[in-house]
């Protein structure tokens, strides 16, 4: 794929970018560039070579998923000004 001076002012629309005619005609060979070398990645062999989100490895210490804190309600509302039913009591904000 090439990139022509007329796809170049289109994408600056899009983008919504102020480019002068110079600075478009500028842009054309470097914009091929880029795509020449995008389309020269595409044919690398990466057979065998596995996803990776990093380049070095990181695996994330995660904590069993068990729940360890549950049945509290009354010392939880111990906490509160004011509790009625076993809830927070709040004062009234809609009249």
């Amino acid at each position: 794929m090439s990139v022509d001076l007329a796809t170049v002012k289109k994408i600056a629309s899009l983008a919504r970018l102020a480019v002068t005619d110079g600075e478009a005609e500028a842009l054309v060979p470097e914009l091929n560039n880029i795509l020449g070398f995008v389309e020269q990645l595409g044919t690398v062999d990466v057979t065998g070579v596995e996803p990776m989100t990093a380049v070095i490895p990181n695996d994330q210490r995660l904590r069993a998923d068990v729940v360890t804190d549950g049945n509290v309600r009354d010392r939880v509302l111990a906490n509160a000004p004011q509790a009625e039913h076993g809830f927070f009591a709040v004062p009234k904000v809609i009249e």
